[in-house]
């Protein structure tokens, strides 16, 4: 009997052409679609309670865990835990299948007197705690990639002037408590490359950036803010309370007010995530007809050579004084010249690293970032920022890079490093701005350049501002890479300090004790730059490489860390894989 090409029978492919995604915001259960071979997951534990008594430290957030192409059986079920906030402790644990996400540490508690403790994310210290007392460690039990960032550590010995640590949040460590303020709640991560740009019905008030730490309280001091993806506020009122961390994203509680009374914000609940990818399986054999009609609908996985377009993402320069220049900005998309890949190949991908900052006191050029690299493409790491000088007369110039590092605020002018180095077309960057240097101690270190503009010039008294990175869809997603880190403001309060690149730069030291902060993870954005004798440069932001090729293109990408997803309507028909680390595409 005729069936197509082959003598036997026809097993049919199971065509599941549609992702989906399943939100958990309570415990429950998961049944994978008929044939489904595997999924993607978000599980994020619930944040810990902020400390209660008297300006304590900031809850830390609940374990954040993503992966891709988790094996399952299909048409089976799976029991999907949300752990819930804490209250006055450390938050619950939420799981699906082998994977847990331990809950958040509560922060340091005198009321009564308390620890800050360990977890997903550690709580931040205490005022009680002597100064130089850190806050408590994250990622515990330890995973691969880390689940969480410690707390914030207790900088302060004035006894009426306090403020505790923040919680640790998923991508940053809670921030300390100093002179300027208490800690800020560490930073959460985003999904979205994940499960789709914001806005998305399963968000929710975060538009998918999740696991934020809750700030510290303080007395006579600013409070710390709650860090992004639901950490709860600080308190600095009289025997005031912490706000607590946003339902469903587990956000750290904020720390108590002064006064001995007020109650420490409860951590915020979990949330599960499960995304049931779109596939395409043949359980047994195809027959050629087929095998035909998807090769003509064009849904038949290629071997064939085909085209894709690529944004290569360098890691940022480490601040010195001057701010660290961006990481190398190198891009097909749109309308560039694209790059053709052989199906059934494997292609190693480069994501470089930020580079470190300049050292304390600062007088060290920050570190250059490292390239990143895919196929022919290399972007260059940015350029450190120019380091301080105490020594008359003597310059701190910035480095050359992808763009350049600004020039430090040295006694005697200095320049920026020179962008697009070494040159490409388009350029892949700009160059860092000038310092002009004096012996006033209100002088700034220039910012360093971004992938759309130059660093602004260092003056007396104001730093100069990091240049502007750009925005890039390649994700579907209207994204901003490769900003510069803003310039380190001088010695005393006089001096100012300019804003930070848009697009991950980091900010530059603010006088008299505000540290330089980091560009942001995966954007290339560079350091903040330090400042005066106490402050080190920030340190860069790590690259990222993006490929975005048909719909009918075979891509997959290891390790786990990195992604591949296939855009939603209304630019469907297309695979993107995101690598955060460096990895393998495999065609």
């Amino acid at each position: 009997m005729s069936n197509g090409g082959i003598i036997g029978p026809v097993n049919d492919p199971i065509i599941q052409p549609n992702s989906t995604v399943t939100s958990f915001t309570a415990s429950g259960c998961f049944t994978a679609r008929t044939g489904q071979p595997s999924v993607d997951y978000l599980v994020v534990a619930g944040g810990g309670a902020g400390g209660s008594g008297s300006a304590n430290g900031g809850g830390g957030a609940g374990g954040f865990r993503t992966g891709t192409s988790f094996s399952i059986c299909s048409s089976s079920s799976y029991p999907i835990v949300v752990g819930a906030g804490a209250n006055n402790s450390s938050g619950t644990n939420s799981s699906f299948s082998s994977i847990t996400s331990t809950g958040g540490g509560r922060g340091y508690s005198s009321t009564p007197a308390s620890p800050s403790l360990t977890g997903g994310s550690g709580g931040g210290a205490g005022r009680n705690e002597p100064s130089g007392t850190p806050g408590a460690a994250g990622n515990t039990p330890p995973v691969s990639p880390p689940q969480g960032n410690p707390g914030g550590a207790n900088l302060i010995s004035a006894p009426s002037t306090v403020g505790g640590g923040g919680g640790g949040g998923a991508s940053a460590a809670g921030g300390n408590a100093g002179p300027g303020g208490a800690g800020t709640g560490g930073a959460g991560s985003p999904v979205t490359p994940l499960f789709g740009c914001s806005p998305q019905p399963f968000y929710g008030p975060t538009s998918g950036v999740y696991a934020g730490g809750g700030g510290g309280g303080s007395e006579n001091i600013p409070f710390g803010t709650g860090g992004t993806g639901g950490g709860g506020a600080g308190s600095s009122s009289p025997n005031g309370n912490g706000v607590a961390g946003t339902v469903n994203t587990g956000g750290g509680g904020g720390g108590a007010g002064f006064g001995g009374c007020g109650t420490g914000g409860a951590g915020g609940s979990g949330i599960v995530l499960i995304q049931q990818p779109a596939f395409q399986k043949a359980s047994g054999v195809w027959s050629l007809q087929c095998q035909y009609n998807f090769k003509k609908q064009g849904t038949w996985t290629p071997s064939a050579p085909f085209d894709v377009d690529y944004l290569v993402i360098a890691g940022g320069g480490g601040g010195g004084n001057g701010g660290g220049g961006a990481g190398g900005y190198r891009t097909s998309f749109p309308g560039g010249t694209k790059i053709t890949l052989t199906g059934g190949t494997s292609f190693p991908i480069t994501v470089g690293g930020g580079g470190a900052g300049g050292n304390v006191p600062s007088t060290t050029d920050g570190t250059s970032g490292s390239d990143s690299v895919f196929s022919t493409i290399t972007s260059t790491g940015g350029g450190g920022g120019g380091g301080g000088q105490l020594t008359p007369s003597t310059s701190r110039n910035g480095l050359a890079g992808g763009s350049g590092g600004g020039g430090g605020n040295s006694e005697g002018p200095s320049t920026g490093g020179t962008g697009n180095s070494p040159p490409t077309s388009p350029s892949q960057g700009n160059p860092g701005g000038n310092s002009t240097g004096s012996s006033s101690g209100s002088r700034g270190g220039a910012g360093g350049g971004g992938a759309s503009a130059p660093g602004g010039a260092g003056t007396v008294p104001t730093s100069g501002a990091g240049g502007a990175g750009s925005p890039n869809s390649i994700s579907g997603c209207a994204v901003t890479y490769a900003g510069g880190g803003s310039g380190g403001g001088g010695g005393t309060p006089s001096s100012a300090t300019g804003v930070a690149g848009v697009g991950g730069g980091g900010t530059g030291r603010i006088a008299p004790s505000t540290p330089a902060t980091a560009g942001t993870v995966n954007t290339g954005g560079g350091g903040g730059g330090g400042g005066g004798c106490q402050t080190q440069g920030g340190a860069g932001g790590s690259g990222i490489v993006i490929i975005r090729g048909p719909a009918s293109a075979g891509m997959s990408a290891s390790p786990g860390t990195n992604t591949v997803t296939t855009l939603p309507a209304p630019a469907g028909g297309c695979k993107v894989a995101t690598f955060t680390v460096s990895g393998t595409l495999t065609t």
